[in-house]
């Protein structure tokens, strides 16, 4: 898949057909997550892969906004592991890549995805941590819900010129 077109086309999935995913295409998914960039290549990620629907179904009651997990086959909890960390509070943004990269993985392979935010929302980020047990160095960031698509979604032009500028503002 041409890399410029993947990231134009890919759309966040929230409705999932029945099909399951492949351990090798999780696998190559969490592979994405981990080429990320990080900052002084501290790699301060950890991932937590949820195929356990009643688990999956725990987490909607924690995320207002996590619906897509009722049909979804998996999630990728995205974590970040202070004690990994080179420079403060950089986690943030290495997370961020790393999700990113699995959201694209995730398209190139065909299968629907869409981030679920939980930093900095401490409500979410305490009850998540707890649902699966990570210690308190660890800070759940992001859920990637996994499905093969039940949805099409269209591609909407967002290049806006206004928001470019050369030089200064």
């Amino acid at each position: 898949m041409d890399i410029i077109k993947g990231i134009i086309e890919r759309r966040s999935i929230r409705k999932y057909t029945d099909e399951k995913i492949s351990d090798e295409k999780i696998k190559e998914i969490l592979k994405a997550g981990m080429y990320a960039p990080s900052g002084g290549n501290a790699q301060p990620w950890e991932f937590v892969v949820v195929r356990d629907k009643e688990l999956l179904n725990e987490i909607t009651k924690i995320h207002p906004y996590s619906h897509p997990l009722k049909e979804a086959d998996c999630a990728i909890i995205v974590c970040g592991n202070l004690e990994k960390e080179k420079f403060k509070d950089l986690w943030i943004q290495d997370c961020s890549a790393a999700t990113e990269n699995m959201l694209l993985g995730a398209h190139g392979l065909g299968i629907g995805s869409v981030w679920l935010g939980l930093y900095p929302e401490m409500d979410r980020v305490d009850g998540v941590r707890k649902l699966i047990k990570a210690p308190e160095n660890v800070i759940p960031f992001s859920i990637v819900s996994l499905g093969y698509p039940g949805e099409e979604r269209t591609v909407v032009d967002r290049y806006d010129e206004n928001n470019v500028h050369y030089e200064n503002w």
